[in-house]
């Protein structure tokens, strides 16, 4: 296959991820969609997933492994993307998989409608041991919008389905991608500013309700199950992010309030639950303190009044902020931190019914 006739280049960062890896290569390698390049960037795993790479691209020419030193998921895609020739561009983690349609359905809706930016639903699979799953589905009615405009004041819905976030549901117009020089920033949890230079000037959207990509849950070492010590600042940083997006747009009005309200408000329970985790080193006095100054604040109580949650779990999770009630808060969250050490499957039907 000639560069000339590559329709899609697959860019997928590779670090420690030995035991999944093939998998994914394999999910790409039964595409109906055979006209794509896949780039496997080894980031300097210390272990065999570089390895695993090769052998795979020494018996198919359309996967290209490219190693470097250490230097973050972000650099590893930045680096594919300067290398990719196809007319589209789709990112996957090295840890999950796709259905086989995936390109060629996504593929056809982008060339057929000349879009920029193609959105998928998609699957989080919550593994709670080796073999049984719970598996949520994140989906919305297909949609070909017909104006920038169009998109613009629909975009909370999207986002209220997450499928905004992420770039594994999307398939990118490598063209608007370079000539808006848009590129993922050096930073943890990078897909999300990344969406947000895409979508802040995007003009032809199309959304599908199919859902291909399988977003799994069950590595303990994996970046959403981690404790993070800056995640409350992260989640603020966030929140701001968003709230000048909606400025750019010149769009707020009741319904996107109370879905920005309600966003933050949740992410605030995380935060307030990744203080409560076991891997926290905090005092309790300390930890009592951290969820003092996030739920006292003027961000959070104004978002409290505003939110209106549809589930009776989020409903009784919020009463503590809306009261200050710091202790309450805090024993709410402990039990939320032992659920989700405890039992996965719990904690993964509450958190989809949230």
């Amino acid at each position: 296959m000639s560069e000339n006739n590559v329709k899609v280049s697959v860019i997928m960062p590779v670090y420690k991820v030995e035991d999944y890896v093939g998998k994914a290569i394999e999910s790409i390698q039964a595409q109906t969609l055979t006209e794509w390049e896949l780039f496997a960037v080894d980031d300097g795993s210390p272990d065999n997933s570089g390895k695993i790479c090769d052998e795979y691209a020494a018996k198919d020419s359309r996967i290209k492994v490219i190693h470097q030193a250490n230097a973050g998921a972000p650099a590893a895609r930045n680096a594919a993307m300067d290398k990719a020739v196809g007319e589209y561009m789709y990112f996957m983690d090295s840890d999950d998989w796709t259905e086989p349609t995936m390109l060629e359905d996504m593929y056809n809706i982008a060339r057929e409608n000349d879009r920029q930016l193609v959105i998928a639903g998609y699957y989080i699979d919550t593994y709670y041991n080796d073999e049984e799953k719970f598996t949520q589905e994140q989906v919305v009615d297909s949609v070909i919008y017909k104006t920038q405009k169009e998109f613009r004041e629909n975009a909370h819905k999207l986002f209220d389905k997450n499928l905004l976030y992420t770039p594994w549901n999307k398939l990118f117009s490598a063209q608007y991608l370079r000539e808006n020089n848009i590129y993922f920033p050096n930073t943890f949890w990078d897909d999300f500013p990344f969406n947000l230079s895409v979508v802040r000037d995007v003009e032809r959207v199309a959304v599908t309700d199919k859902k291909y990509y399988h977003f799994i849950r069950k590595r303990a070492e994996s970046e959403t199950a981690r404790y993070r010590s800056d995640m409350y600042d992260k989640r603020e940083e966030e929140n701001g992010w968003m709230n000048e997006l909606y400025g750019h747009w010149n769009i707020m009005n009741g319904e996107v309030e109370e879905f920005l309200s309600r966003r933050y408000i949740e992410r605030i329970i995380g935060c307030i639950e990744n203080v409560t985790n076991k891997n926290c080193t905090l005092s309790t006095a300390e930890k009592k303190e951290q969820i003092k100054s996030m739920i006292c604040s003027e961000t959070s109580q104004k978002a409290v009044k505003l939110a209106h949650p549809s589930s009776l779990y989020m409903k009784v999770l919020l009463l503590p902020i809306k009261w200050k009630s710091v202790c309450l808060m805090y024993m709410m969250s402990c039990v939320i931190s032992k659920v989700k050490s405890t039992n996965t499957k719990l904690f993964a039907k509450l958190k989809a019914g949230r």
